[in-house]
């Protein structure tokens, strides 16, 4: 175990109580140098470090200073500390045009309340023009479950209408597809995300999801709340989207426009759940035009390495995101900075310390590789794009360990394992818990797809074994408080702060149990970067498929 190597931890390890062995697994990782980090990137200064703007150029600054503190080296792009992720950014402006038309009856449509889009298109007009409505169910094409809700149908130039979540979501234990897709649980196939590639992959020009709260995880409010704003990687043209507008249909207006197409929503989401179910014209059309306004924005992801001794090609990657949400409306109190002390500035720190823990011990035998991505909450677009552009193989990639907002309530007897069932990793995830006198408990909200959400799911998709540590997934079972005090703290947490300028450093942190949590990753990492075991996906992961077809690189 790595923190053995640390002869100031070895005692330490020899305390016999629990109290006494979560301390214990928390040595090495210093929590007045999280607060040091935290208090310093939520401060004014970096401006709620938005991607594009002085924050970011400040943020960038910083990260390289204390990096090369830290005595890293750069492992960017052509020897640099950086990597360069060009976004699109577009915002549409007052729909010229926004109406539904059937059997000769044209249904204007307002926006954001009916319907809410957006489009990642280069292009000052976002525009459909009498584009046919076909409602495909969930929109799944998963060979592997023997399930496709296209059957062949045509979508080009069509607009695709989708139900939110898996066909397992509501399906009750007689009907045939229950535990097809994980049951609560999401999978990925439920994500908004995957619909609007698949429906893109199908040649539509948009795509609609009909929204339910409780399938989606949260309100029509949240949906709307970017007001028409949205970003993307720059991609080549032929790489770019088919969809025009992409976004939601509130549910009411989805069960009017069925309605008068003769249709039953309820009714047509039950069909949905059997693998006999084929997509419906429902025999209107969508017409919408939008002004567009749209720039590019340079942004960068900021990587660091400790170069392998042995095989210094198998890389094991920590990641976080350095990126918040900028300056918003003044809150009651008068901030305008959405500064995410917590999301993700204490991630960050949990990487600094990582890495000043790697280097005071011998160095590692795979190279171990410390990420800070760009624009993670625009869409994970930094991780995705270093994902499509990788530095390090993927092939050769051990693992990624990603910090994503940590609990701040104090010590705990359990770690939150977020995508139960996923990979191989969350066994050694109990096993270390173990080491620490700690259990591990499963997110509290499986179905709305946290796995997906966060910036290891860019390499996930592409095979990379994972493990997310996100406090908001369930409730830590504190050693003060229990579960109740563990909830009550993610409830403050996603009702007050949760992007908003409430996420800011607080005296009240109590980050011992964040401290935990760092240790936790830091050893499951060096394990894997001092051995040669390829850790992997469980079967009916929907990644396993892809690992293995680069399994022949790593002489699997």
């Amino acid at each position: 175990m790595f923190l053995r190597s640390l002869a100031a931890s070895t005692a330490l390890f020899l305390a016999t109580s629990a109290i006494a062995q979560q301390e214990a697994d928390t040595s090495g990782i210093d929590t007045e140098h999280l607060v040091e980090t935290v208090r310093t990137m939520a401060s004014d200064q970096f401006e709620g470090r938005a991607p594009g703007t002085v924050g970011e150029e400040r943020t960038i600054g910083y990260l390289i200073g204390r990096l090369q503190g830290l005595g890293l080296e750069p492992a960017g792009e052509d020897g640099t500390w950086t990597q360069k992720v060009p976004l699109l950014h577009t915002r549409l402006g007052e729909p010229q045009t926004l109406a539904f038309a059937h059997d000769g009856a044209t249904t204007a449509l307002e926006f954001p309340k009916d319907i809410y889009v957006s489009t990642l298109q280069p292009s000052d007009t976002a525009r459909i023009d009498d584009a046919p409505l076909v409602f495909v169910g969930y929109g799944v094409d998963a060979p592997e479950r023997g399930w496709d809700d296209f059957k062949g149908v045509d979508l080009k130039g069509k607009v695709a209408v989708f139900l939110v979540n898996d066909p397992d979501f509501h399906a009750g234990e007689d009907e045939p597809v229950a535990g097809s897709f994980g049951g609560r649980t999401m999978t990925y196939y439920g994500r908004w995300t995957y619909k609007f590639a698949e429906a893109a992959r199908q040649g539509a020009v948009g795509a609609l999801i009909v929204h339910e709260t409780e399938a989606a995880g949260y309100g029509w409010n949240v949906i709307e709340s970017p007001g028409g704003e949205n970003y993307d990687v720059v991609r080549k043209a032929e790489d770019v989207t088919s969809l025009a507008l992409q976004g939601w249909i509130s549910g009411e207006t989805a069960t009017a426009l069925f309605a008068d197409a003769g249709y039953d929503l309820a009714e047509l989401s039950q069909a949905a759940r059997r693998k006999d179910f084929k997509p419906i014209d429902l025999d209107t059309t969508l017409s919408a035009s939008f002004p567009v306004t749209q720039e590019v924005v340079d942004s960068q992801n900021v990587l660091a390495k400790i170069p392998g001794t042995a095989r210094p090609d198998e890389t094991v990657i920590y990641g976080a995101h350095w990126d918040a949400y900028g300056e918003g409306k003044p809150d009651a109190q008068g901030r305008i900075y959405r500064a995410g002390a917590n999301d993700d500035a204490l991630g960050v720190a949990g990487l600094f310390e990582i890495a000043r823990a790697f280097k005071a011990a011998p160095a590692p035998e795979r190279s171990v590789v410390f990420a800070f991505w760009t624009a993670e909450e625009r869409g994970l677009l930094g991780s995705e794009y270093y994902a499509a552009n990788p530095l390090f193989p993927l092939a050769k990639t051990v693992a990624n360990f990603d910090l994503d907002i940590l609990q701040t309530a104090g010590l705990a007897k359990d770690v939150i394992l977020v995508g139960k069932g996923q990979g191989t990793l969350e066994d050694d995830l109990a096993r270390f818990a173990a080491e620490q006198g700690r259990t591990v408990s499963e997110e509290s909200l499986p179905e709305r797809g946290l796995f997906f959400r966060a910036d290891h799911f860019s390499l996930a998709k592409r095979g990379v074994p994972v493990m997310l540590m996100m406090g908001i997934a369930g409730a830590s079972d504190l050693v003060e408080g229990g579960k109740e005090a563990g909830q009550a703290w993610v409830d403050a947490y996603t009702g007050d702060c949760y992007h908003a300028a409430c996420d800011a450093w607080n005296e009240d942190w109590n980050l011992a149990g964040a401290a935990q949590d760092i240790a936790l990753f830091r050893d499951m990492g060096a394990e894997l970067a001092n051995s040669d075991r390829w850790p992997g996906w469980k079967d009916g992961s929907e990644f396993k498929a892809v690992r293995e077809e680069s399994a022949a690189v790593r002489g699997e």
